[in-house]
């Protein structure tokens, strides 16, 4: 064999073991990226099957005349601002989920407030229609929070995989960005404070 030929193979070798290094980690990253954004679409589903229900629910309760119309209309124009915010998947920045989970999170006060208005109307909760959507809203609020809990784990296996070393000097080069997490809402780490009121 040549002497000339022997770095050649070297070379060869090791510029082949460098682009299977390369191909393999920016591979791996964009599977994990569609596998979090693919998760972030379910949390979207579950949200627009949350505001499906509403739909649904604004529709029972508005045929007790007497529903107070104000509480009726803050869900209404609630849920009309939370369908009108929308992520596109590929661009998860933290503004733009802040601004989705704001949006979200007027509307679950919104609701909050009309179910328990619903107490003071035996006709609503004795309507079976009624108790059917209110079971069907909090089996979906539980399918949302294990929708976000999913998203932040595939975000977490994701943004792991681009910041670790030596794959974190790939990162930059292929543009591979953190995504961002889902977060709890400000001030949830506080414990509710509960205040019965028993008076008629």
């Amino acid at each position: 064999m040549k002497k000339w030929l022997v770095p050649l193979i070297v070379i060869g070798v090791l510029v082949f073991g460098i682009y299977s290094w390369a191909k393999g980690f920016y591979n791996t990253a964009v599977t994990y990226q569609e596998d979090a954004k693919t998760t972030w679409s379910n949390v979207e589903s579950s949200y627009q099957r949350r505001n499906d229900l509403i739909g649904n629910l604004v529709k029972t309760v508005q045929g007790a005349a007497d529903f107070e119309k104000s509480t009726l209309t803050e869900v209404i124009n609630a849920r009309a601002k939370a369908t009108s915010v929308n992520i596109n998947a590929g661009d998860l920045t933290p503004e733009k989920m802040a601004q989705f989970q704001q949006a979200q999170t007027g509307l679950s006060g919104a609701l909050s407030k009309l179910l328990v208005s619903v107490e003071r109307y035996p006709e609503l909760k004795a309507n079976q229609n009624f108790l059917e959507l209110q079971s069907q809203l909090e089996g979906t609020e539980n399918r949302i929070n294990v929708a976000r809990d999913r998203y932040n784990e595939a975000v977490n296996i994701y943004n792991k995989h681009i910041k670790m070393f030596p794959g974190n000097l790939l990162a930059g080069m292929f543009n591979l960005t953190e995504m961002a997490r889902y977060k709890a809402d400000a001030g949830s780490e506080k414990a509710v404070d509960v205040d019965f009121d028993f008076k008629n």
